[in-house]
């Protein structure tokens, strides 16, 4: 039988800290099992080992361990402690990886939604791009496609869930949007025509205004468009919108369909700009009066009388700072960088911050800031590098970015599950709409066209353009409805109503163009169809200094009258290097290119120096402007001719791809060049010269008072001869000119039997021989009868001949006109293109800058633009009016 003593000295006890075993007892009694807070023990008496109750657990296992002696209770602490630690590490562990794991879950699908909203964004772009090419043939412009695009993704089920978790951010996008749109289209407004005496665009334009808006203010209300509360402010907003033209969308489209030249075209860009800037004026102050979002918060709100006449000072203080203070703080930016040098980043930067706090402002006195931008890009100045650059940027983000997203936003927000197709009025305000939008413009413009002298189809016209709606229209549209003004379904056909008053466009500009092809059978950028009272347009492109003596004489004998005179525009032709591009930067238009080099730069104002100081000395009736055509060689003739198409060129003037050298023959010239003009000759819009310079710069000072420089013009037949001599009939004007026209014809007496084989049969070339006696008849009789021009004629039997008449020039003349094509079907030049040196210049200009002819003879070589047939548009600066 085991003895206590024995049973406790084999015992655990405590730990001192309250633990305890409780493997020991007496008699087989326990203290309890396993590990207990405070220790654990029974009822029953133990002398030695365990303590009676749990608060003796400390004090039995005290004496067990004296007894033991090893330190069992250290390692106890040192495991627990051990084991603590390792739980506490596991479960920071733990809570650090559920944190990132939750982190990771949160970025993951935010990236997701980033990624679908994008892909979403990319799918509306590529819709509306194929759209667009679907109805390019009907001449729909851009605002179509993208709208019907956007109506149809917008009422995709899927889709709309997209929006509507988005749509917090579609509304930031979309009034951030807004309002650059509408500081963009302030900014080209022209808020000083109102305080000048009205042109006849602005007179179109105000009685468009005036008979849409009383048709709308008499038939919108009966169909109550908006709710009872402020029904008729809202309705008086609405006529304003009815009465107003997109003139953003107007501008593009008339641009787009080729008519942005013509009297019309340009008539109609006025008005409709006009027109906008009109209304929009009348709506920021009539927001002053009824702030859209004050209805939408509280359609009640006392003191409203108070809050508009602050609001009125607000808006009316922060127009007069703008208009004060915005100018001479952006004169002084613009004068700190001038045009030709880099712009500083800190001025870049103050400018912008300068706008934004204007736009930004109005929300202090709860004014719309889209409002707010339109206010100040018209009281912003237009001129100077900053506003233009903004203009560009702004205009390249709201096309490549804005648009689609708005586009979307209106299609989301127009759910045409919601439109009461079964309701009558829903069409009637859609049709009612309609027709006070068209016969309300019509009417106006009709009016106002009898008045000025319009044919009435014309007055029709100008009035179906101006109905034109977009953007902005739109935008206030859903706006109404979001807060509840308008119901769904009346939101929806104001929307439809700016669809529909797009698609006519290229119909009644198609009935322009047919209607001007019929009074404008050819071409009007021709010297031969040019009317002599009509200003000469001219494009003199110069290689550098050594072309400005020749071009300097050129303009002088192409003077003609001090009216109208002769517009000169005169442009480096350089050549685009990897070294020069660094320093290009390149504007909106070809014309607007500014070359930074210190080279280019130094070279560009000798001669700009040399132009002026003639223009100074003796420039009554020439208008110099100066412009520039910087590219490669392969994109050099397509620039200059978008250049002559801008500034609506008669007449290109090209240097010659070789230059006289000091023993007075032609060097090998510039290759690069000579590949420039060719291209010129075949894809200008205008008619084309080329000058060969052989001592015609060297004429120090045409005389006026008597004739010092004797020119010839050459006659042989042809488009490009009767274009040569309608230039040599301006040249005749001048007094220092003494101009001789030298007639080349067939002489039929010898050997008549072998020029039979080349006579014209073709019926083109007998018509064509008909116009050549026909012109030649009216210029002979308008120049040559009264004496002012000398003329003689050589009957010439082959091309051997006419070699030999023109090698006997040498001396007699200083510069000698030709046409390029001149006789190119005669057997006065058949077989002189065998030996050709340079087929651009024609075979009788190859002959006479041949380099082995003479050194002594200057020769500008004419190209009549090749005539169309009919009237293409944007090329085509045609009048109907």
């Amino acid at each position: 039988m085991i003895k206590p003593k024995e049973l406790n000295q084999h015992g655990g006890g405590g730990d001192g800290n309250g633990y305890g075993n409780g493997d020991g007892g007496c008699d087989g009694g326990s203290s309890g099992g396993g590990w207990h807070w405070r220790g654990g023990g029974d009822d029953s008496g133990c002398d030695d080992g365990g303590g009676n109750s749990g608060d003796d657990g400390g004090d039995g296992g005290s004496r067990g361990r004296d007894d033991n002696g090893n330190g069992c209770g250290l390692v106890v602490v040192v495991v627990v402690t051990v084991v603590t630690a390792a739980m506490v590490v596991v479960t920071l562990i733990f809570c650090v990886s559920m944190a990132i794991t939750q982190c990771s879950l949160r970025l993951a699908n935010l990236m997701f939604q980033v990624g679908r909203n994008f892909a979403m964004f990319m799918a509306m772009v590529i819709m509306c791009n194929i759209l667009h090419f679907i109805l390019k043939p009907y001449k729909q412009p851009r605002i179509t496609s993208d709208l019907i695009v956007g109506l149809i993704m917008g009422n995709v089920p899927f889709l709309r869930r997209l929006y509507g978790e988005f749509n917090r951010n579609f509304e930031i996008i979309i009034d951030f949007g807004m309002m650059c749109y509408m500081f963009t289209l302030g900014i080209e407004m022209d808020p000083y025509v109102l305080f000048k005496r009205p042109t006849r665009d602005v007179k179109v334009a105000y009685a468009g205004i005036i008979s849409t808006f009383i048709l709308a203010l008499s038939l919108i209300p009966i169909l109550h468009y908006f709710g009872s509360n402020h029904g008729l402010k809202f309705t008086f907003c609405y006529c304003i919108l009815l009465s107003s033209t997109a003139s953003p969308v107007l501008t593009r489209l008339i641009t787009q369909l080729k008519i942005g030249k013509s009297d019309i075209g340009k008539l109609v860009i006025a008005a409709g700009m006009h027109s906008d800037c009109m209304c929009s004026l009348l709506l920021s102050l009539g927001y002053i009066f009824m702030p859209l979002d004050t209805f939408c918060t509280d359609p009640e709100e006392k003191h409203r009388v108070d809050t508009a006449i602050a609001m009125g000072c607000a808006v009316l203080g922060q127009t007069l700072f703008t208009a004060m203070v915005s100018p001479i703080f952006m004169n002084w930016v613009n004068n700190e960088n001038p045009e030709g040098k880099p712009m500083k980043g800190s001025h870049l930067v103050l400018s912008i911050a300068f706008m934004i706090m204007i736009c930004a402002s109005s929300t202090l006195y709860n004014y719309s800031p889209i409002l707010s931008a339109f206010m100040t890009g018209v009281c912003f100045p237009r001129e100077g590098r900053v506003s233009k650059w903004v203009i560009s940027k702004i205009n390249y983000m709201l096309n490549i970015i804005f648009f689609p997203i708005f586009f979307l936003w209106v299609g989301c927000a127009s759910d045409f599950r919601k439109f009461e197709f079964g309701q009558l009025v829903t069409w009637l305000r859609l049709l009612l709409s309609m027709f006070v939008l068209i016969i309300g413009k019509v009417a106006g413009t009709v009016i106002s066209g009898a008045m000025l002298g319009f044919h009435w189809p014309d007055s029709v016209a100008i009035g179906l353009l101006l109905t034109i709606k977009g953007h902005f229209h739109m935008y206030l549209a859903i706006k109404v409805m979001g807060c509840g003004i308008s119901s769904i379904s009346t939101s929806i056909g104001m929307v439809i109503t700016v669809f529909i008053s797009l698609m006519p466009a290229p119909i009644v500009v198609a009935h322009i163009i047919k209607r001007a092809r019929k009074r404008v059978p050819t071409h009007r950028m021709a010297l031969q169809l040019l009317d002599p009272l009509s200003e000469l347009r001219v494009l003199l492109c110069v290689h550098g200094p050594e072309n400005v003596p020749a071009s300097i004489n050129f303009m002088e004998i192409s003077r003609g009258t001090a009216d109208p005179g002769i517009l000169v525009y005169v442009a480096e032709m350089i050549e685009l290097t990897d070294q020069l591009a660094a320093s290009v930067e390149k504007g909106e238009e070809v014309h607007t290119t500014i070359v930074k080099d210190q080279e280019v730069m130094e070279m560009r104002d000798q001669i700009t120096s040399s132009f002026q100081a003639y223009v100074d000395e003796d420039g009554d009736g020439i208008t110099l402007k100066r412009t520039l055509a910087v590219s490669t060689i392969n994109n050099m003739a397509q620039d200059i001719s978008v250049l002559a198409e801008d500034l609506m060129i008669t007449l290109i003037i090209l240097p010659f791809h070789m230059n006289q050298r000091q023993d007075g023959k032609l060097d090998s010239g510039n290759q690069g060049f000579r590949y420039v003009n060719r291209k010129v000759l075949r894809s200008a819009p205008c008619s084309v010269g080329i000058l060969v310079n052989r001592g015609f710069g060297s004429i120090a000072k045409i005389s006026k008072s008597q004739a010092s420089v004797n020119v010839a013009v050459i006659f042989i037949g042809g488009k490009d001869d009767r274009e040569a001599l309608a230039y040599a009939g301006r040249v005749a004007g001048h007094p220092g000119v003494k101009l001789t026209v030298i007639r080349f014809l067939v002489d039929t007496s010898a050997e008549s039997s072998k020029l039979a084989a080349y006579r014209v049969s073709l019926p083109e070339q007998e018509e064509e021989m008909g116009m050549d006696d026909e012109y030649f008849a009216q210029f002979y009789e308008k120049h040559i009868v009264g004496g002012r021009i000398s003329y003689t004629e050589k009957h010439l039997a082959n091309a051997a001949e006419t070699f030999s008449t023109l090698r006997s020039f040498e001396g007699q003349y200083s510069l000698v006109i030709v046409g390029r094509e001149g006789g190119v079907n005669s057997i006065l030049t058949k077989g002189m293109n065998d030996w050709q040196h340079c087929p651009e210049l024609g075979p009788i200009g190859d002959v006479l800058s041949g380099s082995d002819f003479s050194m002594t003879v200057s020769v500008l070589i004419i190209q009549q633009h090749k005539l169309r047939g009919e009237l293409d548009g944007l090329d085509d600066d045609f009048s109907i009016m």
